[in-house]
Protein backbone atom coordinates (compact mmCIF):
# COMPACT_ATOMS: atom_id res chain seq x y z
CA UNK A 1 0.00 0.00 0.00
CA UNK A 2 2.28 2.39 0.53
CA UNK A 3 4.06 2.01 -3.10
CA UNK A 4 0.27 2.34 -4.10
CA UNK A 5 0.08 5.47 -1.98
CA UNK A 6 3.27 7.11 -4.03
CA UNK A 7 2.45 5.77 -7.14
CA UNK A 8 -1.39 7.65 -6.94
CA UNK A 9 0.00 10.98 -5.73
CA UNK A 10 3.01 10.88 -8.57
CA UNK A 11 0.25 10.41 -10.79
CA UNK A 12 -2.30 12.77 -9.86
CA UNK A 13 0.75 15.59 -9.48
CA UNK A 14 1.67 14.54 -12.85
CA UNK A 15 -1.79 15.27 -14.39
CA UNK A 16 -2.15 18.30 -12.60
CA UNK A 17 -1.64 22.08 -13.18
CA UNK A 18 1.35 22.10 -10.55
CA UNK A 19 3.66 19.66 -12.12
CA UNK A 20 3.82 22.38 -15.31
CA UNK A 21 3.82 19.09 -17.94
CA UNK A 22 0.06 19.12 -18.57
CA UNK A 23 -0.29 21.30 -21.85
CA UNK A 24 -4.21 21.25 -20.81
CA UNK A 25 -3.54 24.13 -18.23
CA UNK A 26 -1.63 26.45 -20.51
CA UNK A 27 1.01 28.30 -19.90
CA UNK A 28 2.05 31.77 -17.42
CA UNK A 29 -1.15 33.74 -16.05
CA UNK A 30 -3.26 30.77 -17.29
CA UNK A 31 -1.11 28.49 -15.81
CA UNK A 32 -1.18 30.22 -12.13
CA UNK A 33 -4.77 30.64 -12.31
CA UNK A 34 -5.56 26.89 -12.65
CA UNK A 35 -2.84 25.87 -10.58
CA UNK A 36 -4.96 28.24 -7.52
CA UNK A 37 -8.32 26.90 -9.12
CA UNK A 38 -7.07 23.56 -8.66
CA UNK A 39 -5.49 23.82 -4.88
CA UNK A 40 -9.06 25.52 -3.92
CA UNK A 41 -10.79 22.53 -5.06
CA UNK A 42 -9.04 20.06 -3.94
CA UNK A 43 -7.15 21.17 -0.88
CA UNK A 44 -8.68 22.47 2.44
CA UNK A 45 -9.82 26.06 2.67
CA UNK A 46 -10.18 26.30 6.82
CA UNK A 47 -12.64 29.12 5.97
CA UNK A 48 -14.95 27.01 4.03
CA UNK A 49 -14.19 24.19 5.83
CA UNK A 50 -16.91 24.40 8.77
CA UNK A 51 -19.90 25.65 6.64
CA UNK A 52 -21.18 22.54 6.58
CA UNK A 53 -20.63 22.02 2.90
CA UNK A 54 -20.50 18.17 1.96
CA UNK A 55 -17.58 18.78 -0.76
CA UNK A 56 -15.74 20.91 1.87
CA UNK A 57 -15.82 17.92 4.25
CA UNK A 58 -14.16 15.56 1.97
CA UNK A 59 -11.64 18.16 1.55
CA UNK A 60 -8.92 16.78 4.44
CA UNK A 61 -8.70 13.53 2.41
CA UNK A 62 -8.56 14.94 -0.93
CA UNK A 63 -5.49 17.34 -0.12
CA UNK A 64 -3.32 14.61 0.97
CA UNK A 65 -3.20 13.68 -2.67
CA UNK A 66 -2.66 16.66 -4.10
CA UNK A 67 0.91 18.41 -3.65
CA UNK A 68 1.76 21.94 -5.11
CA UNK A 69 5.55 21.14 -5.98
CA UNK A 70 8.54 18.92 -6.92
CA UNK A 71 10.28 20.06 -4.36
CA UNK A 72 6.89 19.20 -1.76
CA UNK A 73 5.51 15.99 -3.71
CA UNK A 74 9.44 14.67 -3.74
CA UNK A 75 10.22 15.43 0.00
CA UNK A 76 6.99 13.83 1.09
CA UNK A 77 7.12 10.83 -1.21
CA UNK A 78 10.53 10.23 0.25
CA UNK A 79 10.07 10.11 3.87
CA UNK A 80 7.15 7.91 2.86
CA UNK A 81 9.02 5.50 1.60
CA UNK A 82 11.57 5.27 4.18
CA UNK A 83 9.19 5.33 6.65
CA UNK A 84 6.09 3.59 5.55
CA UNK A 85 7.35 0.42 4.24
CA UNK A 86 8.13 -1.10 8.00
CA UNK A 87 5.49 1.20 9.59
CA UNK A 88 3.06 -1.11 7.18
CA UNK A 89 4.83 -4.21 7.96
CA UNK A 90 3.97 -3.87 11.18
CA UNK A 91 0.62 -2.53 10.98
CA UNK A 92 -0.72 -5.01 8.30
CA UNK A 93 -1.81 -3.42 4.64
CA UNK A 94 -5.45 -2.65 5.77
CA UNK A 95 -4.95 -0.88 9.13
CA UNK A 96 -2.15 0.86 7.84
CA UNK A 97 -4.11 2.40 5.04
CA UNK A 98 -6.99 3.35 7.21
CA UNK A 99 -4.44 4.73 9.73
CA UNK A 100 -2.30 6.85 6.74
CA UNK A 101 -5.84 8.43 5.44
CA UNK A 102 -7.73 8.90 9.40
CA UNK A 103 -4.89 10.47 10.92
CA UNK A 104 -4.08 13.07 7.76
CA UNK A 105 -7.43 13.21 7.76
CA UNK A 106 -7.04 14.97 11.49
CA UNK A 107 -3.81 16.65 11.01
CA UNK A 108 -5.88 18.87 8.25
CA UNK A 109 -8.47 18.94 10.41
CA UNK A 110 -6.87 20.47 13.47
CA UNK A 111 -5.13 22.59 11.35
CA UNK A 112 -7.85 23.96 9.73
CA UNK A 113 -9.64 24.61 13.24
CA UNK A 114 -6.59 26.60 14.20
CA UNK A 115 -6.67 29.06 11.50
CA UNK A 116 -10.52 28.96 10.71
CA UNK A 117 -10.92 32.24 8.84
CA UNK A 118 -7.44 31.47 6.55
CA UNK A 119 -8.86 31.52 2.97
CA UNK A 120 -5.27 30.20 1.57
CA UNK A 121 -5.81 26.16 0.17
CA UNK A 122 -3.85 23.30 2.25
CA UNK A 123 -2.69 20.79 0.21
CA UNK A 124 -0.28 17.50 0.87
CA UNK A 125 0.34 14.39 2.43
CA UNK A 126 2.44 16.14 5.56
CA UNK A 127 -0.02 14.95 8.28
CA UNK A 128 0.00 11.27 7.19
CA UNK A 129 3.41 11.07 7.14
CA UNK A 130 3.63 12.55 10.41
CA UNK A 131 1.70 10.04 11.79
CA UNK A 132 4.02 7.60 9.99
CA UNK A 133 6.66 8.97 11.58
CA UNK A 134 5.24 8.82 14.90
CA UNK A 135 4.01 5.14 14.44
CA UNK A 136 7.52 4.20 13.47
CA UNK A 137 9.11 5.85 16.43
CA UNK A 138 7.48 4.15 19.03
CA UNK A 139 7.29 0.57 16.66
CA UNK A 140 11.64 0.90 15.80
CA UNK A 141 13.24 3.53 18.39
CA UNK A 142 16.24 1.54 17.88
CA UNK A 143 16.64 1.58 13.93
CA UNK A 144 18.72 3.08 12.17
CA UNK A 145 17.65 5.98 10.31
CA UNK A 146 20.45 7.91 7.70
CA UNK A 147 20.33 11.91 7.94
CA UNK A 148 21.72 14.91 5.90
CA UNK A 149 22.36 17.64 8.53
CA UNK A 150 22.90 20.73 6.54
CA UNK A 151 25.39 21.89 9.93
CA UNK A 152 27.66 18.83 9.08
CA UNK A 153 28.23 19.70 5.14
CA UNK A 154 25.25 17.56 4.47
CA UNK A 155 27.30 14.36 5.59
CA UNK A 156 25.24 11.46 5.71
CA UNK A 157 24.74 9.94 9.10
CA UNK A 158 23.53 7.34 11.05
CA UNK A 159 21.50 7.94 13.96
CA UNK A 160 18.64 5.47 16.22
CA UNK A 161 15.10 6.72 15.50
CA UNK A 162 14.54 7.59 19.19
CA UNK A 163 16.94 10.25 18.02
CA UNK A 164 16.39 11.79 14.89
CA UNK A 165 12.24 11.76 14.80
CA UNK A 166 12.21 13.43 18.45
CA UNK A 167 15.05 15.86 16.96
CA UNK A 168 12.67 16.28 13.40
CA UNK A 169 9.78 17.06 16.00
CA UNK A 170 11.53 19.41 17.86
CA UNK A 171 12.10 21.49 14.41
CA UNK A 172 8.35 21.53 13.67
CA UNK A 173 7.24 22.71 17.13
CA UNK A 174 9.93 25.56 16.87
CA UNK A 175 8.85 26.62 13.41
CA UNK A 176 4.93 26.23 14.57
CA UNK A 177 5.43 29.00 17.30
CA UNK A 178 7.04 31.27 14.17
CA UNK A 179 4.57 30.42 11.53
CA UNK A 180 2.40 33.26 10.47
CA UNK A 181 -0.30 33.53 8.16
CA UNK A 182 -0.86 33.23 4.29
CA UNK A 183 1.29 30.47 2.81
CA UNK A 184 4.02 28.15 4.25
CA UNK A 185 4.43 25.17 5.91
CA UNK A 186 1.77 23.12 7.77
CA UNK A 187 3.93 22.87 10.94
CA UNK A 188 0.62 22.17 13.08
CA UNK A 189 -0.58 19.54 10.66
CA UNK A 190 2.67 18.13 11.01
CA UNK A 191 2.92 18.17 14.90
CA UNK A 192 -0.73 16.95 15.40
CA UNK A 193 0.45 13.89 12.63
CA UNK A 194 2.97 13.34 14.76
CA UNK A 195 1.44 12.90 17.64
CA UNK A 196 -1.92 11.00 16.57
CA UNK A 197 0.54 8.45 14.78
CA UNK A 198 2.99 8.06 18.47
CA UNK A 199 -0.58 7.87 20.18
CA UNK A 200 -2.29 5.00 18.09
CA UNK A 201 1.15 3.00 17.89
CA UNK A 202 1.15 2.83 21.70
CA UNK A 203 -2.53 2.19 22.42
CA UNK A 204 -2.33 -0.36 19.33
CA UNK A 205 0.87 -2.25 19.75
CA UNK A 206 1.60 -1.86 23.31
CA UNK A 207 4.64 -3.09 24.41
CA UNK A 208 4.93 -5.29 21.89
CA UNK A 209 7.30 -3.93 19.96
CA UNK A 210 10.51 -4.67 17.21
CA UNK A 211 13.67 -3.17 16.22
CA UNK A 212 14.56 -3.43 12.97
CA UNK A 213 16.72 -1.75 10.52
CA UNK A 214 15.76 1.00 8.89
CA UNK A 215 16.36 2.07 5.24
CA UNK A 216 18.38 5.00 4.12
CA UNK A 217 18.66 7.83 2.93
CA UNK A 218 15.88 10.04 4.98
CA UNK A 219 16.57 13.93 4.54
CA UNK A 220 15.34 16.18 7.21
CA UNK A 221 12.50 18.50 6.18
CA UNK A 222 9.35 18.25 4.54
CA UNK A 223 7.19 21.32 2.20
CA UNK A 224 3.61 22.52 1.56
CA UNK A 225 2.83 25.51 -0.20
Amino acid sequence: MTYGLITVCCLLFLAGPASGLNPSYGSGDALLAGQRAYFHRWGVVPAELFEGSARAALTPATALFVHGSWVHLLGNMLFLYVFGVLTEERMGRFQFTLFYLGCGYLALLAYAAANADSEQSLVGASGSISAVLGAFLYLFPGARVTSLLPFLFFLPLRFPAWVVLPFWAALQWLAAGRAGQGPGVAYLAHLVGFGLGLTFAWVRFGRATRVKAAPAPSPEGENQP
